[in-house]
C-alpha cells in the first residue's frame, strides 16, 4: 500500500451532530473507510481479505447497506494505520450507529425500500421535493393524510394506516426542530385541484400550505401547469443535500411498491439541474400564494 495523506477525521463532524441518526452514522462511517482504503491505495479484495471477507463486503460497508462490525472495522482502521486513539473513538461510534433509529418504533408500516429516506432526511442540510400528484407527506394534514394513506393502502387494517399516519406527523414534528433542515418543495399545479378526501379536506389542506409559507424555514412554490411542460426532473422526487463533507448528496425516486436511490455524482447533479430549472420557471412563493389562494376560493 502507498503512504498518503490521511483523510479529514469524522470525527468533529460528530461532535458538532450529537443527535445524527444511525442511518446517517452508518454512511459517514462508511464514506471514510472508503476515504482510508483509497487513500492507502488498498484494493477492495485486499481489505477483504484482511478481515477473512470478499470484496463485496467491503463494498456494501463503505456505502451503509450492511451494518458495521465492531471488529471488522478494528481491523481495517488497524491495516489503513489509524492510531490508536482514533480507532477508540470511532469503536463508540460503530457502537451508536448499530442502535436503533426513532422510525424503528413504526417498523410494521416501513417498508425496506423507505428505511433510507426517513433516516437521513433529518441529518440532511436541505430537502427538495417535487411532488406531482399530491401534497408532499411533510407538509400533509391530518385529514389530507389520512385520505392519501387509504387511497394507498386500501386493503390494511385501520389500526395500521392510522400508524402509517402517525409516522408521518412525527417526520413532520423533526423537521419543525431547530436545527432542521430547509424544506424547499416544489408542487405541480395539478395537485391543488385534486380533491384529495373532498372539499372540506382540501380547503383544510390548502389553508394550511398557505400558512406554511411564512415559516422561515420552508420555500413552497407551485410549478404552474407550463411550467411542468416545459422542465420536470420527470415522477416525483425528493433530493437530500448534506452539508457534511462526509455524506454525498441522495436522489430519492419512490415506486409503487419499490424506490431508487441515487448518489453517484453524474446521477445526483442532473436532478439537481433538472429541479433548479423548475423552480426557475415556477411561480415565486409570492405568487404561489396567489395560486392557493385561487384554489381554496374554488373549494367554498
Amino acid at each position: 500500500m502507498s503512504a498518503q495523506a490521511q483523510p479529514v477525521s469524522p470525527l468533529p463532524l460528530f461532535e458538532r451532530r450529537p443527535d445524527m441518526g444511525a442511518r446517517a452514522m452508518s454512511r459517514v462511517l462508511g464514506n471514510y473507510l472508503r476515504a482510508l482504503r483509497e487513500s492507502r491505495g488498498c484494493s477492495p479484495a485486499a481489505a477483504g481479505s484482511h478481515i477473512r471477507a470478499h470484496a463485496s463486503k467491503i463494498s456494501r460497508m463503505e456505502t451503509a447497506h450492511v451494518s458495521l462490525k465492531a471488529r471488522d472495522v478494528e481491523e481495517l482502521l488497524q491495516l489503513y494505520g489509524v492510531a490508536d486513539d482514533e480507532r477508540a473513538e470511532i469503536a463508540r461510534l460503530v457502537q451508536r450507529a448499530a442502535g436503533p433509529d426513532w422510525w424503528q418504533s413504526y417498523g410494521e408500516v416501513v417498508p425496506d425500500w423507505l428505511q433510507a429516506l426517513i433516516g437521513l432526511e433529518r441529518d440532511a442540510h436541505l430537502v427538495r421535493t417535487y411532488e406531482t400528484q399530491f401534497v408532499p407527506g411533510l407538509l400533509q394534514t391530518v385529514s389530507y393524510a389520512r385520505a392519501v394513506v387509504q387511497s394507498g393502502h386500501r386493503l390494511a387494517p385501520a389500526e395500521e394506516n392510522a400508524r402509517r399516519v402517525e409516522l408521518r406527523l412525527e417526520r413532520q414534528r423533526r423537521m419543525a426542530e431547530p436545527g432542521a433542515p430547509v424544506l424547499w418543495a416544489l408542487i405541480d399545479e395539478g395537485v391543488l385541484h385534486r380533491p384529495v378526501g373532498g372539499a372540506a379536506v382540501m380547503r383544510e389542506q390548502l389553508q394550511h400550505l398557505l400558512d406554511v409559507l411564512r415559516r422561515p424555514g420552508v420555500r413552497l412554490q407551485v410549478a404552474s401547469y407550463a411550467a411542468s411542460a416545459s422542465a420536470t426532473p420527470g415522477a416525483a422526487v425528493t433530493y437530500l443535500r448534506f452539508a457534511q463533507g462526509f455524506l454525498p448528496d441522495v436522489v430519492y425516486l419512490e415506486h409503487l411498491t419499490s424506490a431508487v436511490y441515487l448518489d453517484r455524482l453524474d446521477d445526483v447533479d442532473r436532478y439537481r439541474a433538472a429541479l433548479d430549472e423548475l423552480s426557475a420557471l415556477a411561480a415565486t412563493p409570492a405568487a404561489s400564494r396567489e395560486l392557493l389562494e385561487e384554489a381554496l376560493r374554488r373549494y367554498r
